[in-house]
């Protein structure tokens, strides 16, 4: 029998109860300990007793970055149900197709998505979104859970559907085991303690926005505050309020370079800020050295949503000693670089990153020929490419299906656009493969030029020229104003091919 899974807030209501559990900046709302717990189990009983959740029922959220959105996840918990975030960015026939998928009992969504939430037909549906609402009366009323279900670890406690970049999303199933593995795994590197306030930016539909670090640090009993949307002078004006005392922050690359590009960035205090990590992306050197100047630095991770999502952590002694790279396996993971014929690559050669352990998914959602495609005795495919040093270190070098072939040798955009990233004049790039009769697929680059400074086709492929191997070069480049990005920030590269791939 699998170990039984334990509510992490209602450990910390009879610990610690007055301490501060979530502050939610988009309403204003702080709740302690004690009070969240409240609110938890009175959420689980309109649950059961309004709606009929139970046992492996999903329960779905639409919303933007909302306190309300954790009490359904831990409220589901208690009932042994499975909490699904939905996607807000995407359309509402990309959100029926989800929805029908996992048929969830009831959809919770912020009034700000009313109109799209009441497009589903058949949906029960329950607003928040002030006193006012059916959430918070429905709560008023009710008495909170007595008697919580026995759910194990080995039970699914999510689903969180994949961006779709390569087809419709895919359900991840996310167990109570996965998350807890992902606390053991990655908070002692990132000095997240009881003491800490975590500042959450990212999207809680996304694996990076709920466990990286806002589970972790409910788990921990320390603070969540969580921006509605992130704002990046908003973000640093946070993280120079004494008052709420931000010691840790996590996001993807972009976040920090538009941080680091806001005018207030130079001035505001970053010392407090203990533990700060950077993910999802490789990140160019350009945004390391530039917050490694101003005293922080950034701890590079690798993980994806089927990973929970931690396989890679950059410890901070080794973060300007091994710049750019995302660091050495989690302690509780198995990791190995694989050649395309299935053997283990040796040390500088670049493979595929397989994954394994406790950690790691058991699937996906309803789809049992795409999970068994998906791993290999045990091994899940990340789909990335990496290579390991001499000493131990990994390296992320791109994504497989990012990667374009130049004249029969293999070309990682990621590496092109760090050195992109070197030339001043340069907001945004990206780099992708475009056809070509003579070469196969030559390099295209994207670029966005920062405000009252101009660039020329000449001076960034002379500027590659200088810093790369021939066949690396980009053949073309386009200027635009901006990169389409996903709701973490990352750029969609599908959309980038479709604009301008031709």
């Amino acid at each position: 029998m699998s170990a039984l899974y334990y509510d992490w807030i209602a450990n910390h209501a009879l610990r610690r109860p007055e301490s501060l559990a979530a502050v939610d900046l988009g309403s204003g709302r702080r709740f302690t300990y004690v009070q969240f717990h409240e609110r938890i189990g009175r959420l689980a009983s309109v649950l059961r007793d309004t709606y009929g959740v139970k046992r492996g029922d999903r329960v779905a959220v639409f919303a933007p970055n909302t306190t309300e959105t954790f009490e359904v996840q831990f409220a589901a918990a208690r009932l042994g149900a499975i909490f699904v975030p939905l996607n807000w960015r995407l359309a509402v026939p990309e959100l029926r197709a989800i929805l029908t998928d996992c048929a969830p009992v009831v959809l919770i969504h912020d009034l700000e998505f009313a109109d799209r939430a009441e497009s589903f037909p058949g949906m029960r549906l329950c607003a928040f979104g002030g006193p006012s609402s059916a959430y918070e009366q429905a709560l008023s009323g009710a008495a909170a859970l007595a008697v919580c279900e026995t759910v194990l670890l080995t039970d699914i406690s999510t689903i969180l559907y994949t961006s779709g970049t390569t087809g419709v999303p895919k359900g991840v199933i996310i167990t109570h085991a996965m998350n807890l593995w992902n606390t053991v795994n990655g908070c002692n590197d990132y000095g997240l303690t009881r003491q800490s306030v975590f500042l959450g930016v990212l999207p809680l539909f996304h694996t990076g926005g709920l466990n990286v670090w806002a589970n972790p640090a409910f788990h921990y009993g320390a603070a969540v505050v969580i921006m509605r949307a992130f704002d990046p002078g908003e973000a640093l004006r946070l993280i120079d309020d004494p008052a709420l005392g931000i010691t840790h922050m996590f996001g993807v690359p972009a976040i920090f370079q538009f941080m680091g590009a806001h005018p207030s960035f130079a001035t505001t205090e970053l010392r407090r800020l203990v533990g700060v990590g950077v993910g999802g992306a490789p990140t160019p050197l350009t945004i390391l050295n530039a917050w490694a100047e101003r005293g922080v630095l950034l701890q590079q991770a690798f993980g994806m949503t089927e990973t929970s999502p931690l396989v890679l952590i950059l410890d901070k002694e080794d973060a300007t000693r091994k710049i750019g790279s995302a660091g050495k396996p989690v302690m509780h993971g198995q990791i190995k670089i694989v050649r395309d014929d299935g053997t283990d690559a040796g040390d500088d050669e670049i493979g595929e990153l397989w994954v394994r352990g406790e950690h790691i998914t058991p699937g996906y959602w309803q789809k049992p020929d795409i999970t068994a495609a998906a791993f290999t005795d045990g091994w899940l495919h990340t789909g990335d490419a990496a290579k390991r040093d001499a000493d131990g270190f990994y390296y992320i070098v791109d994504r497989w299906k990012d990667m374009y072939i130049s004249g029969g040798e293999n070309v990682y955009p990621a590496e092109v656009e760090n050195v992109l990233y070197q030339i001043p004049a340069v907001a945004e790039a990206c780099v992708i493969g475009v056809p070509n009769e003579r070469w196969g697929e030559v390099g295209r680059a994207i670029v966005v030029t920062k405000p009252e400074m101009s660039l020329s086709e000449d001076d960034v492929i002379a500027h590659c020229a200088a810093n790369l191997a021939r066949y690396k070069l980009p053949h073309s480049v386009v200027f635009t104003d901006a990169l389409p990005r996903n709701a973490t920030g990352k750029v969609h590269k599908p959309t980038l091919r479709g604009m301008f791939g031709g």
